[in-house]
């Protein structure tokens, strides 16, 4: 595996297609988003990390500061842009009550979700996907981004609705203005 790593380590996805770029999701950089288990551009601990790698795909503690007036929901998007792919890799997606004020260490598992959180599809699945970087391949970064919509995302039971909706389609498709945004990046390397 280190081999196909070095062979493709000159090709990184980029922040171009990043969540954080969509005309959709641009707003004024008003929230600070944090993490008790790693700061900005520090390396994220291996317990965060994917199971295939070792790691126990533990979703890191997340805090925030207090989202705008008018805030009806947030929106966290996890993605890797140092993917070897034409877009970053979305690790997670979720909606989550913007009164809760943080998320607590596994509060986007899929299967058991912290109190206030709806997680959707992710590139790989569903809930949080930790870091299995190819080995060999550098250090990737893992963007995590909230956004504090103004509006819930439609909940219609229909092919678009947020639970069913491929995470690029999603994001590509709101269009509820977006009040605040915050985000924090952590690094893995194999």
């Amino acid at each position: 595996m280190t081999l196909l790593g070095r062979l493709l380590s000159n090709r990184r996805a980029g922040e171009t297609h990043l969540a954080w770029n969509l005309p959709g999701l641009r707003g004024p950089e008003l929230l600070t988003l944090t993490s008790r288990h790693f700061a900005h551009g520090e390396a994220m601990p291996l317990q965060h990390g994917a199971k295939n790698i070792g790691g126990d795909n533990l979703s890191p503690h997340l805090s925030w500061t207090a989202p705008p007036p008018g805030t009806a929901q947030l929106l966290l998007v996890v993605e890797d842009i140092d993917v070897p792919l034409s877009k970053p890799a979305v690790h997670c997606v979720a909606l989550v009550d913007p009164a809760s004020g943080e998320l607590g260490p596994g509060a986007l598992d899929a299967r058991h979700p912290a109190a206030g959180v709806r997680v959707l599809r992710s590139t790989i699945g569903r809930g949080y996907h930790g870091p299995g970087p190819i080995k060999g391949h550098g250090p990737h970064r893992y963007t995590f981004q909230l956004f504090a919509l103004a509006a819930t995302l439609d909940s219609d039971p229909g092919p678009k609705a947020p639970d069913r909706a491929r995470p690029r389609a999603l994001l590509a498709s709101i269009t509820v203005p977006v009040l605040a945004r915050g985000r924090l990046t952590g690094t893995y390397e194999r």
